[in-house]
């Protein structure tokens, strides 16, 4: 019997979970009112790395013992082609190309849906994952003679981390919904800090 608190694939068994279930958004409104727009378009293959920062060590009895810590998360988009009807890239552009503003592109909102896990894969009661300090660079600008122009995009996921659940409504609208423990964990922090 599974836990009340495990997570399930919400596909058919033996059917694998469907690339377009995972989908990373920024945040192209505000911090008090999100609104998520989704990181992509256009871009064939991409995937979040997951970096553990592991050391195998042997002792003096011969036992082996690797150590780690929490993983860093990278995802690059590319080529990542400029389309105006495209609200992630135009913040993104306008940050790094237009004004060059560094700060504004190391602090970054950004919401990974887990479309595939938990709720429904229509996009309700999902897992998802709120990365409040994100690393959004645009690293190139360009392309081909004849092409488009392309603006690859890397990104670090950081700042705090909220777990909680994701929904979709019927006009692609993105809702976040924190669960119990992040906000405790929260209103814990935020009472350290003061």
């Amino acid at each position: 019997m599974a836990d009340a608190n495990t997570t399930v694939f919400n596909t058919e068994p033996g059917i694998t979970a469907a690339r377009e279930l995972l989908i990373a958004y920024l945040n192209t409104g505000s911090q008090a009112a999100p609104v998520w727009s989704p990181v992509g378009k256009r871009v064939e293959d991409s995937s979040m790395e997951l970096d553990w920062s592991t050391e195998t060590k042997v002792d003096i009895f011969g036992d082996t013992y690797t150590t780690g810590k929490k993983a860093t998360r990278t995802q690059t988009f590319e080529p990542c082609e400029l389309d105006s009807a495209d609200a992630a890239q135009q913040k993104i552009w306008e940050m790094g190309i237009k004004n060059n503003d560094v700060n504004a592109l190391l602090n970054q909102d950004m919401l990974i849906a887990h479309f595939y896990a938990g709720g429904t894969s229509q996009g309700t009661g999902n897992f998802a994952e709120r990365y409040e300090g994100c690393s959004v660079l645009p690293t190139g600008l360009g392309g081909e003679g004849g092409g488009s122009v392309g603006m690859p995009i890397e990104v670090t996921y950081g700042g705090i981390r909220t777990t909680g659940t994701v929904g979709r409504d019927a006009a692609g609208k993105i809702t976040f919904t924190p669960d119990t423990a992040s906000v405790e964990r929260m209103a814990m922090r935020n009472v350290q800090l003061d």
